[in-house]
């Protein structure tokens, strides 16, 4: 335990000496984290609730007051701090795009792995599930879904339904990621040495084939979060979202029914968008430069270059060549 505490701790000096002198990972990891922050401190970063209405002196609602009448972003046309609903909102927004990603990741993960290591039939049957998933437009059919058991009535809330056709809708990248990295890792010969032992298939999966494919995993989650997070506020904003519950992409979908272009509350609209923009953003350039890192297919090969072989040492007959053909010259 001590040995596996040690190798785990080197191993992640090493990787931070490498991350940290990538700008880029830098600046996504700082987008994502802050965001995450927020949304975990959101009832310490304002005085209000979601749905308190700020009111005047003579107690009407402010509605559409900008943010030189009410710090730091104004009110919404019910009057609602939008700054509240923009923290608040980073819970909603994150909690799905999140949930999402990690249902995808582990949907995808699961048909990678089962594909790539039993091949024959099994893979077949799951590829070809993965190709009519990936044909089929993921817009539409995500609306049919969400609408349709919405219309079912079953009680199940909004959110839910969100978290489970995003998550159950975007995992076949990661399918075919993963089972072409297990293609490749069962046949080394450290798996070929467990099954001769007699190592069974779940051992030789959990034991070998996860540990090597768990780093590639984890890279290509992060960029599944933002495609998540910007499927959510795209459903949210179309209206199928939760409206009691403040979301980035709801109160876009607010702001855009109640006039708030035409009234020129900009205050409204814009906040949540830029918030979009920062998290998905953060979350492109980590996962891009996490993937870099440790995704062994991007790696440098044989056609970038005689900078990046590894020289053949020569042999004995070559040696003897090379004195040969330059004469006057002797064993060194």
């Amino acid at each position: 335990m001590n040995e596996n505490w040690a190798l785990f701790k080197r191993n992640l000096s090493d990787f931070w000496k490498t991350f940290r002198k990538n700008r880029l990972g830098l600046l996504g990891a700082f987008l994502v984290v802050t965001s995450i922050l927020v949304a975990t401190f959101a009832p310490w970063l304002t005085p209000y609730s979601p749905s308190d209405i700020i009111r005047d002196e003579g107690g009407h609602g402010l509605t559409f007051a900008s943010p030189a009448v009410h710090a730091p972003l104004g009110t919404d046309d019910a009057g609602h701090d939008v700054w509240t609903q923009l923290v608040f909102g980073a819970r909603i927004s994150l909690m799905v795009g999140f949930m999402a990603g990690f249902i995808a990741m582990f949907v995808g993960s699961l048909f990678g792995i089962l594909a790539g290591y039993f091949g024959g039939a099994v893979d077949n049957l799951l590829m070809r599930i993965t190709d009519i998933l990936l044909v089929i437009p993921d817009l539409p059919l995500m609306l049919i879904l969400v609408a349709t058991i919405r219309q079912m009535d079953l009680k199940i809330s909004p959110l839910t339904v969100l978290i489970a056709v995003i998550g159950l809708l975007y995992w076949t990248s990661t399918a075919r990621l993963i089972r072409s990295q297990v293609l490749t890792i069962k046949e080394r010969q450290f798996v070929a040495r467990a099954r001769a032992i007699g190592a069974g298939h779940g051992h030789i999966i959990r034991k070998h084939i996860l540990p090597q494919i768990m780093p590639l995993i984890v890279a290509n989650t992060v960029l599944i979060l933002s495609t998540a997070i910007l499927v959510e506020s795209g459903l949210a904003f179309l209206g199928l979202g939760d409206p009691t519950q403040p979301s980035w992409g709801t109160m876009l979908n607010f702001a855009f029914d109640r006039s708030a272009v035409t009234n020129g509350a900009w205050w409204f609209y814009l906040p949540p968008g830029l918030a979009i923009v920062w998290v998905t953003l953060g979350c492109v350039l980590l996962g891009n430069v996490l993937e870099e890192m440790l995704n062994p297919r991007l790696t440098a090969h044989h056609l970038e270059g005689d900078q990046n072989m590894v020289p053949r040492a020569p042999s004995s007959s070559e040696e003897t060549r090379g004195m040969i053909a330059v004469p006057g010259k002797g064993a060194e």
